[in-house]
């Protein structure tokens, strides 16, 4: 129910963006007709909604923003190599987006814990297209502008990390499963998102799962998630946002619904 130009900032978190420069945000806030916003991406790979969603509320927490927006969108097919049946069937595209504004009532971004390790780059990466290997003949030639996947790694890696952070946020502040109405998981891999669960100690039925709709949608997963089970949720419930993504990167976030 608001205006696009009561928006103050508008972030994107994406790895696929339109175009290197200028950032996707700002072509979103021109087509929104969000003339008052300022904005930029966050390339954080499946993490993105996270850091964006953190980094937003810390300018809503300084008094100076009333109206935040953050879009999750990616077009993986844009850089999935379709004679890789390894990634491939994995990928997909979407966009969705969440929209911070103030609250006194105790309710919605609660607590975060961000990581990121840069010795996970080799396992889950584009090789080229940046300024480190700038695209050439060759580059196009050896197929280097597709994501590279050791999926081994990274699923021991990713299964191990979200279950961690989640587990981290909850005794924290004091969480037990039977406290929480949904985990919203990074749409990566239903395994991983099954063992999330267990450590959490939750039923499937408290799980937001839409992985065999639309793949993994990167930045587009957990805002997509949240708009599919919206009318769901109720106010005050208690919510865990996690994700793991290249980099390596991940997270949780815990959110009490504010709507």
């Amino acid at each position: 129910g608001i205006k696009a130009d009561e928006i103050d900032l508008l972030i994107c978190a994406t790895v696929t963006p339109d175009h290197v420069f200028p950032a996707s945000a700002t072509i979103i806030a021109h087509r929104v007709g969000a003339v008052n916003a300022w904005g930029f991406d966050v390339e954080a790979a499946c993490s993105g909604v996270l850091y964006s969603v953190n980094v937003g509320t810390k300018f809503i927490e300084t008094g100076t923003h009333k109206k935040v927006v953050v879009v999750g969108a990616d077009k993986m097919s844009s850089i999935v190599d379709y004679t890789d049946r390894n990634t491939c069937v994995l990928f997909g595209d979407g966009a969705a987006a969440i929209l911070l504004e103030p609250n006194t009532e105790g309710l919605g971004i609660l607590d975060s814990s961000l990581h990121m390790d840069g010795s996970g780059k080799k396992h889950l990466h584009q090789v080229a297209g940046g300024s480190a290997k700038p695209a050439s003949l060759e580059t196009v030639q050896n197929r280097e502008h597709y994501i590279y996947q050791e999926g081994r790694h990274v699923f021991k890696f990713a299964v191990t990390k979200m279950a961690d952070v989640v587990q981290s946020v909850m005794e924290r502040n004091g969480l037990s499963g039977d406290d929480i109405a949904y985990l919203v998981p990074h749409q990566a891999n239903k395994r991983i998102i099954d063992a999330c669960a267990k450590r959490m100690d939750i039923s499937s039925e408290k799980v937001m799962l839409n992985i065999q709709r639309y793949g993994n949608t990167t930045g587009a997963t957990i805002p997509l998630c949240l708009y599919e089970w919206q009318d769901k949720l109720k106010k005050g419930d208690n919510l865990i946002l996690a994700a793991v993504g290249g980099g390596f990167t991940w997270g949780a976030i815990y959110v009490k619904w504010a709507i």
